[in-house]
C-alpha cells in the first residue's frame, strides 16, 4: 500500500461511547493487577481503565467502551493506535528477524538514513545515530557519557521542572526531588538552573529568560560559580513533565551560544517533544536552534515499540567499537515501524495537521478561560498543549485537575496531567487525531471546565 490510509479512516466511529464506568470486565482485571503487579504500577491510579483494543486516535476497554485518546501513551503513538501502515512493515519484519544487536539490517540503515531526513538542518548529513536501550532513558544516559567522553568534564547542568527518566544517570538531571529522594547519591556534579517560565515566575518572557540565561552562565563561567569541570548541558526544548512549560523566543539560542563560548556539549532532550509532537519534527525547530546531542524515544517506534536514539554531530563521534553498548539496540522491527511512522508522517503532512489542529484546541480552551479565573494559562506548540489551573487565590489546584481528568472519562475522553503540582491538563493526542474527533473532545473537555471550576467557585 502507500502510506496509508488516510487518517480519518483509522479510528473506532462509534467514539465516545461509554457505559458506567469501569465497567465489571475492567474492574475485575485492575483487581487481578492489584494482586499480582507491582506496587509501582500508578497510572490506573489516575484513571480506572483496563484496554483491550485501539485505532487511530480512539481506544476501547475490556467492556467495550470506546473513549477518544488525547494521551496516545504518553506521547508514543503519534500516528495513532495500530496504524495499518506501520503494522504492515511490522509483520513483514517480525516473520523474518526481530533481533540483531548491532550487526547491519536493511531495517536499521534505513531509519538511520531517514532520521537524517528530519533532524535539524545544522545536523543534516553530519551526523550519527546510537541505538540504545528500550527506553528514553537509555538515549539520555548515551548522551551523558558521550558528553564525558568528549570534553573530559564530568560536571552536567540541567533545569528546574525537567524530567529526563528513571535510570541513575537520568535521574540525576531529571529535577523532581521526591521522585529520586529514595536513590541518593546519584551523579555528583549536577546543577539545575532555572527553566524560564514567565507564568509562574510571574515574569515578562524577556525577563525570565534573561534571568535564566545569567544563571546558566554564572554556573559555567563564574569562578564561584560551584561546576568545576562542565561536561554538558541537558535541556527539554518544551518541558513536558513539568507541565508542557514553554520557553520564550532566545532561550534556546542563548544556551547555544554559552555552550558554544564555554565548549560544552548541549543535549536536547526530544523524547516527548520530538518525532512531530509540536508541528515541527523537533520542538527545537521552532526556534532554528540545533543542538550537538539530540535524544529520541517514544514515537520512534512507530506504534509503541520500544526503541531509542541519541542522534549527535559527526564531530563527537569519537568512540571506539563497544565504548557504548546496549542488548536491544538492533531492534529491527520497531527500526521498520519508526522509518514507517516518518512516512506516514510526511506523506499526510501531519506537521502541518499538528500545527492547524492545536491552533483549534488552543483557541477552544482560551474560549473556556474567558472569564473563568482558575484556568489561568494555555501554552504549547502543535499537540503538545497544557492548560494550567489555579485556585481563587492565584495557587496550584492539581484537585481540580483530577476532577477535570475524572469527569471526561466518565464521557468518554481520556486525557492526563502534568505540571510540578499536578495542576496541568496535558493534552498529547495522536497526531491522526481528526477535527471531528478534537471537536467532539473539546466539547466534553469545556464541559468538564465549566463544570468543576464553578462547583470550585460555588465552594470557595
Amino acid at each position: 500500500m502507500t502510506a496509508g490510509p488516510p487518517i480519518d479512516e483509522l479510528h473506532f466511529e462509534d467514539a465516545p461511547d461509554v457505559d458506567s464506568v469501569p465497567g465489571p470486565n475492567t474492574r475485575a482485571l485492575l483487581e487481578k493487577q492489584r494482586e499480582i503487579d507491582s506496587s509501582a504500577v500508578a497510572y490506573p491510579d489516575d484513571i480506572p481503565i483496563a484496554f483491550e483494543d485501539g485505532k487511530g486516535a480512539t481506544v476501547r476497554d475490556a467492556d467495550g467502551n470506546t473513549y477518544i485518546d488525547l494521551f496516545a501513551g504518553i506521547g508514543v503513538l503519534n500516528v495513532g493506535h495500530s496504524n495499518p501502515y506501520v503494522l504492515e512493515a511490522v509483520h513483514e519484519q517480525a516473520d523474518k528477524f526481530v533481533h540483531t544487536v548491532d550487526f547491519p539490517t536493511e531495517a536499521r540503515l534505513e531509519l538511520i538514513e531517514k532520521l537524517d531526513e528530519i533532524v535539524p538542518e545544522g545536523l543534516q548529513g553530519q551526523n550519527k545515530v546510537v541505538f540504545g536501550g528500550p527506553t528514553g532513558s537509555d538515549a539520555i544516559e548515551a548522551s551523558i557519557k558521550l558528553a564525558k567522553y568528549n570534553t573530559g568534564g564530568d560536571g552536567l547542568i540541567a533545569f528546574r521542572g525537567a524530567y529526563h527518566g528513571a535510570t541513575t544517570g537520568a535521574m540525576s538531571v531529571t529535577s523532581n526531588k521526591k521522585f529520586k529522594g529514595h536513590y541518593t547519591p546519584l551523579l555528583s556534579d549536577v546543577v539545575h538552573a532555572p527553566y524560564p517560565h514567565p507564568f509562574r515566575q510571574d515574569k515578562t518572557p524577556e525577563e525570565a529568560v534573561d534571568h535564566a540565561l545569567e544563571e546558566v552562565r554564572a554556573i559555567v563561567e563564574d569562578p564561584y560559580g560551584g561546576l568545576a569541570n562542565p561536561a554538558g548541558m541537558i535541556v527539554e526544548p518544551i518541558q513536558g513533565e513539568g507541565g508542557i512549560v514553554t520557553p520564550p523566543e532566545g532561550f534556546l539560542q542563548g544556551l547555544r551560544d554559552i555552550a558554544d563560548d564555554n565548549d560544552v556539549v548541549l543535549v536536547f532532550d526530544e523524547i516527548q517533544s520530538g518525532m512531530g509532537r509540536t508541528g515541527q519534527w523537533w520542538a527545537s525547530d521552532w526556534d532554528g536552534v540545533t543542538p550537538d546531542v539530540m535524544t529520541s524515544a517514544k514515537a520512534l517506534g512507530g506504534v509503541g515499540f520500544p526503541l531509542s536514539a541519541t542522534i549527535y554531530h559527526e564531530e563527537l563521534d569519537t568512540w571506539g567499537p563497544g565504548d557504548h553498548a546496549g542488548t536491544y539496540r538492533g531492534h529491527v522491527v520497531g527500526m521498520r515501524a519508526g522509518t514507517r511512522a516518518i512516512e506516514y508522517i510526511q506523506e499526510h503532512d501531519l506537521l502541518a495537521h499538528a500545527r492547524d489542529l492545536g491552533g483549534y484546541i488552543q483557541g477552544r480552551l482560551r474560549e473556556a478561560a474567558n472569564g473563568n479565573e482558575h484556568l489561568a494559562d494555555i501554552r504549547g506548540k502543535g499537540l503538545f498543549i497544557g492548560a494550567e489551573f489555579v485556585d481563587s487565590d492565584g495557587n496550584p489546584d492539581g484537585d481540580l485537575v483530577d476532577a477535570i481528568q475524572q469527569y471526561c472519562f466518565e464521557r468518554g475522553v481520556l486525557i492526563w496531567t502534568a505540571g510540578r503540582h499536578g495542576n496541568v491538563l496535558r493534552f498529547l493526542p495522536p497526531l491522526v487525531l481528526t477535527h471531528d474527533l478534537a471537536e467532539t473532545a473539546l466539547d466534553v473537555v469545556v464541559e468538564a471546565i465549566d463544570e468543576v471550576t464553578a462547583e470550585a467557585t460555588q465552594t470557595a
